[in-house]
């Protein structure tokens, strides 16, 4: 058996958080001066004693960073999720388009494709501590440019103001990401590849369920009023920067060495984690072809019989989610451009969905290895568990494109069939878009050099900022212009948009699948329960005597001492 120095959770390994080996934490934080990622030791060394891991808690000082970084991190995310609702809800009441408020998340979007480069440049350079403290500032600082959104704009200035107001959000989303992302890398031993896929699942999902939480919130402190809304997410961000100004050593995350430069961020030489990078691209357009923008649009909407026919008095006159237009005496659509076809519910209704999706995916993702892939045998998952899971995650949008272009409910305008198969598809896909992006968040962090950590997850969440701006603005178009012209008053059909939405959504799901697939991870095989689905790849036998004494030629003759095994 080879000894080994093996990390602890009290002796986080010494990486860098992009672009070469991190800066220790000060010494009581538990690192000691070796490299604790070797395998191998010098003659002189001698294995350490194992730690009992039961022991390790959260007041060890080695994972303050751990403690402070996703506290902070979550937190975050609640005012993340809530300014998308906020910025949607509050565009649909002023008679937005489905594409116009999807350009609005342009930058937003756009942001994530260059901050997560530069945001690993940065990180090794200064410290998670600089991008944390600054993702949060900007954070504050968009917030504040919303409240300058003036109603008595016209529609070009209020979406190029808001447009901007949101890149700065999308740069503070990714600067403060990366510290809850690359942390995790930090305070697990290299070997320990399950525990790894634990913590990575349990911060990524309860990131995601916060999210839900913030979309909730915003839709609901909305309806009291757009200020106050604003204002309390304010004060979460500013709840969480004491902690990161004075918890946090500056040096965490700093390399020692030369930081990467531009050369180095687009040699493209981690074969594995470019694939996945493309196939996450993928992924995530499956999701926000049809959730960001065109649900809640859709669930939002009035149906389409009687508006601009219907004689009213007041909105009760009216189907569920139509105005009466008081000057021409007949239902109107409250906003035409979004269509009509939907659900018509309030926008309190409207947040309670699409946070409760979040929060059942976001849990769903955190207890991904004990409920999923472990029982399952797929933990620590491969490529294999991926391109699985993948091909499975094209099942839910697929049957809703065919339910909502052939099925009696939709074509009958049947509300209780309609909000039925809505609510059991997006369940469904929930539970399997976060099983797979679980395992692309385990993926990623163990695919990435360990050396070069932060700019490894970099790039890899610029394809995701990437997946999703196509998303977004792929549904702005299907949205808001699949579909046949009802009436200047009721505006297009979305029924025929939102099932367009969904087959795109479909083909994303698709190709993320079959790009996977192209990874050369394939040693681990693949089970499902008590069948195996393909037999792991058997190591070839070799002469351990003869390997070690041609390693130690080879050594020699470029000039090199061979490092010595421990055995």
């Amino acid at each position: 058996m080879v000894a080994q120095n093996a990390p602890t959770l009290d002796s986080a390994p010494e990486t860098d958080a992009g672009g070469g080996p991190a800066a220790k934490l000060p010494p009581e934080g538990g690192f000691d001066d070796e490299g604790l990622r070797s395998t191998t030791a010098t003659s002189d060394a001698s294995p350490t004693k194992p730690v009992d891991e039961s022991k390790m808690n959260l007041t060890s000082k080695a994972l303050r960073p751990f403690v402070i970084i996703s506290t902070s991190y979550l937190l975050f995310t609640v005012t993340d999720g809530a300014i998308r609702m906020i910025v949607l809800l509050h565009a649909y009441s002023k008679s937005f388009s489905a594409l116009e408020v999807a350009v609005m998340f342009t930058l937003y979007e756009l942001a994530g494709v260059f901050t997560n480069l530069l945001a690993g440049m940065a990180g090794a350079r200064w410290g998670i501590k600089c991008t944390l403290i600054s993702g949060l500032t900007l954070q504050l600082f968009s917030y504040g440019l919303l409240f300058a959104w003036d109603d008595g704009w016209d529609k070009s200035t209020s979406i190029v103001f808001v447009t901007v107001a949101q890149m700065f959000a999308g740069i503070a989303k990714d600067l403060t990401k990366l510290g809850g992302k690359t942390v995790t890398k930090l305070v697990t031993p290299e070997e320990q590849e399950t525990r790894l896929f634990r913590l990575v699942s349990l911060i990524t999902g309860w990131k995601n369920s916060l999210k839900g939480v913030g979309y909730f919130l915003g839709s609901a402190l909305l309806s009291v009023s757009y200020f106050t809304a604003l204002s309390v997410m304010m004060g979460l961000v500013a709840l969480a920067m004491p902690w990161a100004i004075f918890g946090l050593d500056g040096t965490l995350g700093t390399a020692k060495k030369k930081n990467a430069g531009w050369k180095e961020i687009f040699v493209l030489d981690n074969r594995n984690l470019n694939v996945l990078s493309l196939a996450r691209l993928f992924l995530f357009a499956s999701r926000d072809f049809w959730f960001e923008v065109p649900l809640p649009f859709f669930l939002r909407s009035p149906g389409c019989d009687g508006l601009g026919t219907d004689m009213c008095a007041s909105d009760a006159d009216c189907s569920r989610g139509a105005v009466c237009g008081l000057e021409e005496g007949y239902c109107t659509n409250g906003n035409a451009g979004g269509g009509c076809g939907g659900l018509g519910i309030d926008r309190v209704v409207v947040g309670a969905f699409l946070g409760g999706y979040i929060i059942l995916y976001g849990q769903v993702q955190s207890w991904t290895p004990q409920l999923v892939t472990g029982p399952l045998g797929q933990t620590p998952p491969n490529k294999l568990t991926e391109v699985l899971w993948g091909m499975l995650n094209c099942l839910p949008t697929l049957i809703m494109y065919f339910v909502m272009t052939f099925g009696s409910a939709f074509a009958n305008y049947d509300l209780p069939g309609m909000t039925g198969w809505l609510i059991s598809t997006i369940v469904f896909f929930a539970i399997i878009f976060a099983v797979n992006s679980s395992i692309h968040s385990f993926l990623v962090v163990n695919y990435a050099k360990t050396d070069k950590l932060a700019k490894s997850v970099g790039f890899y969440y610029m394809s995701n900022a990437m997946g999703r701006l196509m998303g977004t603005i792929g549904s702005g178009v299907l949205f808001t212009y699949v579909g046949d012209y009802v009436s200047d008053t009721a505006g297009y059909d979305n029924t025929a948009g939102m099932a367009a939405c969904f087959l795109a959504g479909t083909v994303s799901s698709l190709l993320a699948a079959v790009i996977t697939s192209w990874i050369d991870d394939d040693k681990g095989g693949l089970q499902c329960g008590p069948c195996v689905c393909r037999k792991p790849v058997e190591p070839e036998e070799e002469d351990d005597d003869d390997d070690d004494d041609d390693e130690v030629a080879d050594e020699e003759e470029k000039g090199v001492e061979a490092p010595v095994t421990m055995t």
